[in-house]
């Protein structure tokens, strides 16, 4: 028999979870209430925004017995990181690789990649301008203040011509600091990725990932003045390196690649990775 999803909402900020005291490396799922006496094991997963919370729905109706799914609702992007980290959760549904490498490198931490699910779709949009050409001189461009996505938007800015970057940085790790040429002085205004949104009304061009888009009334295919999808930014399954080869990680990879989680992203309309 398939187990029933639970749901955790969690506060709007870190600072309501209590980290102290927790041991690191533990699993979230040791300490789980049971729900069959004892016999069934509760796998915390951590997500954000649709379809992450969509996929989660989905693969807690697919995962086989002796596992269930708790979804913890959480309202950012580093949280569900720090909370994985320090044993409060098993996994977490809410990033790219080179996001979760960025968080790794900046917290001496062991998070590893178990699967891609989905690919990302990330545009820019603009309320006042038809396409890239049109950005006007001095033109206000925003975009997430992480590494790896601002410079996918500086990629895609490059790409349309309006600023030349230097070759010999990463494609990956380029920041506005390797902006060789700028001949229209735009400004790049950098923002926490879940601010991003309320940027679109007033900026010549924001970077949004589908997700953010869509919640706008947007698409990349109708909206967007330029669009990238690269698949080494496939959102991933994520947990810690000491607990990725345990038998609750495999009945979660294998239910994060099931018929049901691939129905939920047809259904969303989202590219599948698998």
């Amino acid at each position: 028999m398939r187990q029933r999803l639970m749901i955790t909402a969690t506060a709007a900020t870190a600072a309501l979870f209590t980290l102290v005291g927790c041991a690191s490396g533990q699993n979230a799922a040791d300490t789980a209430d049971s729900g069959d006496s004892g016999s069934t094991q509760t796998l915390k997963v951590a997500a954000t925004t649709t379809p992450m919370t969509d996929v989660v729905q989905a693969a807690a109706e697919a995962i086989e017995e002796p596992y269930a799914i708790e979804m913890v609702e959480v309202a950012d992007y580093v949280q569900p990181n720090s909370m994985l980290q320090h044993g409060e959760l098993d996994a977490n549904f809410v990033q790219h690789p080179p996001f979760m490498e960025e968080f790794n490198a900046g917290n001496d931490a062991s998070l590893v990649v178990i699967e891609p699910v989905y690919l990302t779709v990330v545009g820019m949009y603009s309320s006042t301008h038809a396409s890239m050409d049109d950005m006007p001189q001095e033109g206000r461009i925003v975009i997430p203040q992480d590494t790896s996505n601002a410079a996918r938007a500086l990629q895609m800015v490059a790409s349309a011509g309006l600023i030349e970057l230097d070759p010999d940085v990463d494609t990956w790790t380029v920041t506005v600091d390797d902006i060789t040429k700028n001949p229209k002085d735009l400004e790049f205004v950098e923002v926490d990725i879940m601010q991003l949104s309320a940027a679109y009304p007033e900026a010549d061009a924001v970077f949004l990932h589908g997700t953010f888009a869509r919640q706008l009334g947007l698409t990349p295919d109708d909206d967007a003045i330029a669009v990238e999808q690269d698949s080494q930014f496939a959102v991933s399954l994520v947990s810690r390196e000491d607990n990725a080869d345990s038998p609750e990680i495999a009945a979660l990879a294998e239910a994060f690649h099931s018929d049901e989680v691939r129905q939920a992203l047809e259904d969303a309309d989202v590219p599948v990775a698998f």
